[in-house]
C-alpha cells in the first residue's frame, strides 16, 4: 500500500490541529514533521514541543524528518506514542550506524535521509539495518521547490538494493511531489509520498488529499 505523508511545515499554523484533522478525515496516513535548525539547512521550521501539542489532536503516526546537525542529541525529545519514524541524514551523521541502533532502541522506526547528490553508495553498510530510505527530491530547508528528475532513478536503483539487502525497508520521497508526478515514483518504487504546499498551499485540503489517494489507487 502507499501511504500518503502531508508535511505540516506547509500548513496554516494559525490552525494547526485543524489542518491535521482534515488530512486525518481525508484519509492521510501519517504526519510529516520537518524539523530544521538553521545549520544544517538554511531555515528553520520547529521543535518538538510543536509536534507534541498534535497529540490527542489526532491519531494519525508521526513521520520525522530531522533536517539538523547532531541529531543524537535530540532524538528522545521526538519519542512519542505516535512516533512511528525518526529519519536523520546521512550526511548529519558521524556514526550512522549507532544512530540507527538508538533510533530503534527506543522503539521507533529509523530513517534515513539522503540529499540529491548523495550517493547510495554512502548506504552500503547500513541499508541493512534501515527500515526506511527517504530520497530527496529537491535540496531541503523549504518547501514548494521543484521536483528534481533525477531522484527517479535513484529510487529506481533503491528499490533494486532493497530487493537483494533489505526486502523490508520503505521507500519514502520527498520534494516537489505533485499530482503531476506522484504516480510516477510510486512507480518507480516509492512506498510513502510526502506532499506539503501541494496538500495545504492548493485549496481544498481535504480534496487534495483525496485527489493524491485516487492517483496512487488507494480509493
Amino acid at each position: 500500500m502507499i501511504r500518503l505523508a502531508p508535511s505540516i511545515l506547509s500548513a496554516d499554523f494559525s490552525r494547526l490541529g485543524d489542518s491535521v484533522a482534515m488530512i486525518e478525515r481525508a484519509g492521510a496516513h501519517l504526519i510529516h514533521v520537518d524539523v530544521m535548525d538553521g545549520h544544517f539547512v538554511p531555515n528553520i521550521s520547529f521543535g518538538a514541543a510543536v509536534m507534541k501539542s498534535l497529540s490527542g489532536k489526532t491519531t494519525l503516526p508521526f513521520d520525522v524528518h530531522l533536517m539538523i546537525e547532531d541529531p543524537d542529541r535530540y532524538l528522545e525529545d521526538f519519542v512519542t506514542e505516535q512516533t512511528e519514524y525518526i529519519t536523520v541524514h546521512q550526511e548529519a551523521c558521524v556514526h550512522l550506524n549507532r544512530t540507527i541502533q538508538h533510533i530503534k532502541s527506543m522503539g521507533v522506526k529509523a530513517g534515513v535521509a539522503l540529499n540529491p547528490a548523495t550517493s547510495l553508495s554512502t548506504l552500503d553498510f547500513s541499508i541493512e539495518d534501515a527500515d526506511m530510505v527517504l530520497v530527496m527530491s529537491v535540496n531541503p530547508g523549504f518547501g514548494g521547490q521543484k521536483f528534481i528528475p533525477s531522484a527517479i532513478e535513484k529510487v529506481k536503483e533503491l528499490r533494486t538494493l532493497k530487493m537483494e539487502r533489505n526486502p523490508q525497508l520503505k521507500i519514502e520521497i520527498d520534494g516537489g511531489i505533485n499530482l503531476d508526478n506522484v504516480k510516477t515514483v510510486t512507480d518507480a518504487g516509492v512506498e510513502i509520498v510526502v506532499a506539503g504546499s501541494s496538500v495545504f498551499g492548493a485549496g481544498d485540503v481535504e480534496r487534495n488529499v483525496r485527489e493524491f489517494l485516487a492517483k496512487t489507487g488507494q480509493k
